[in-house]
C-alpha cells in the first residue's frame, strides 16, 4: 500500500513514468527517511551527490535532506550545457523545466559550483523562481549580470510555482521569456520596489 501511495502522490504531481525512471526516484517505506519520495541528484561522473527526501503523507516537515553539502549542480550527469538552462526553485520544478537545476531554496553564490559551471559554459540561463522569491531573484539576476550571462525571466505569475504548471504552459511562457540585461534589470527593479 505504501507504494500505491508514494505513486499517486507522484502522479498528483503530474509526474509521469517516464520522469521516474530518467529521475530514478523511489521511495522509503523505513528508517529515517520513512514515507519520504527520494529523488537523487548524480554528479558529472553518475555518482549520487545528494538527494531529497520529499514526504508524500502531509508531515509536517516536508522535506527532511541529507545533512551534506549542497555545493552541487543538481542532476549535473544530465544537465545539457550548450543548452538554455532553466534555474528553478525545487526538483519538482525541475521536472517540469526540462533542461533545468533546482537551486534547492538556496541563492545563487559567487563561488558555487553551479555559478561556475554557468560561466565556464557560457550557458544562457531562465529564471523561473516561484513567484514568493522575489529578492533572492534578484540578487541571482544582479550576479549573473556581473558575468555578462545571456539571461531570460519566465513569468510564473498565477501559478504557485513551475511544478504546478504543465510541461505545455511552462513551455508557452518559456517562449514568451524576457530578455534580462542592465538597462532593463535596472527599470524591473525599480518597479518591483514600487
Amino acid at each position: 500500500a505504501t507504494g500505491v501511495r508514494a505513486h499517486n502522490y507522484l502522479q498528483s504531481r503530474g509526474v509521469t513514468k517516464a520522469d521516474i525512471l530518467k529521475w530514478k526516484i523511489g521511495y522509503c517505506f523505513d528508517g529515517e527517511y520513512r514515507n519520504r519520495i527520494i529523488i537523487p541528484s548524480f554528479d558529472e561522473d553518475g555518482d549520487c551527490s545528494y538527494f531529497i527526501a520529499r514526504s508524500y503523507t502531509g508531515d509536517s516537515y516536508k522535506y527532511k535532506n541529507p545533512r551534506a553539502s549542497k555545493d552541487i549542480v543538481f542532476n549535473e550527469l544530465f544537465i545539457d550545457w550548450n543548452s538554455d538552462l532553466v534555474l528553478v526553485e525545487g526538483v519538482f520544478d525541475a521536472l517540469v523545466a526540462g533542461n533545468a537545476v533546482p537551486i534547492l531554496g538556496s541563492t545563487l553564490r559567487k563561488g558555487s559550483k553551479l555559478l561556475r559551471e554557468i560561466v565556464r559554459n557560457d550557458t544562457p540561463i531562465y529564471i523561473a523562481l516561484d513567484p514568493d522569491a522575489a529578492d533572492k531573484e534578484r540578487k541571482i539576476i544582479k550576479t549573473l549580470l556581473e558575468y555578462d550571462i545571456e539571461m531570460y525571466k519566465i513569468d510564473i505569475s498565477g501559478y504557485e510555482d513551475v511544478g504546478s504548471m504543465t510541461k505545455q504552459q511552462f513551455e508557452q511562457r518559456k517562449n514568451n521569456a524576457t530578455i534580462i540585461d542592465n538597462d532593463n534589470y535596472l527599470l524591473l527593479d525599480l518597479l518591483s520596489a514600487v
